[in-house]
């Protein structure tokens, strides 16, 4: 099953609480919390006390995705709110092995993110330590981007390797999911999708759930998998 992490980032802020509770309510099974410092990345979003809020509010995996130039030192904090998962960008780690080590001795399940750049090959040393691989599908910052096209075939050599490895850990995406890209995506070895806008930016969250969950799901039918 694929698993949909709507991304607060495109919720509505000052409602926080009541929008993380009406995504867990709309059938998501994940939420997806972009922490972003202003400098690894343009942005300036949450602290862990978000995480702490989203803890009270829903027995859902808590997803924080750390863009930040101080992984080191954010990411057992993250942990320690209460976050499930806690990853972190390859790019912005002169000690990735010790970040890992510090999210498992904080309780959480360590993940890697990688820029629409960046090689995969920035993986190798760590794949039998971490529970979560984060590919980005638009350069990291602002919710609403439209999705990068090369994230596809990335995500497919991805899962090929891990296969050949032997490996089964999940591959997400986050930025520029929609319910037109959701397929090819799973075709290609996705299993969580990170959507924002296009699951807080419609009216009925619900239907949009179900819409992206459907989209997902038909990558399993005959035939090829729809593409925007």
């Amino acid at each position: 099953m694929t698993i949909l992490a709507p991304s607060i980032l495109s919720s509505d802020r000052g409602r926080l609480a009541e929008e993380i509770k009406a995504m867990a309510d709309a059938g998501a099974d994940w939420i997806h919390i972009d922490i972003i410092d202003g400098n690894f990345a343009p942005n300036l979003t949450f602290g862990p006390w978000v995480v702490e809020v989203a803890r009270k509010v829903t027995d859902l995996p808590l997803d924080a995705h750390l863009m930040v130039t101080d992984p080191l030192t954010y990411a057992p904090i993250f942990a320690r709110a209460g976050a499930d998962y806690v990853s972190f960008h390859l790019e912005a780690a002169t000690h990735s092995e010790k970040i890992v080590s510090s999210i498992l001795d904080a309780g959480a399940k360590p993940g890697l993110a990688l820029n629409p750049g960046t090689s995969l090959s920035a993986l190798d040393e760590l794949l039998d330590r971490v529970a979560l691989i984060v590919l980005m599908g638009v350069n990291p910052g602002f919710s609403g981007q439209p999705f990068i096209p090369g994230t596809l075939p990335k995500t497919q050599r991805l899962s090929e390797a891990l296969k050949s490895k032997g490996l089964a850990i999940p591959i997400e995406i986050d930025g520029g999911v929609t319910d037109q890209n959701a397929a090819a995506l799973v075709k290609a070895g996705a299993t969580v999708l990170v959507s924002g806008s296009h699951l807080y930016g419609s009216p009925d969250y619900a239907a949009a759930v179900k819409n992206l969950r459907l989209a997902a799901e038909s990558a399993h039918a005959p035939g090829p998998a729809p593409m925007a």
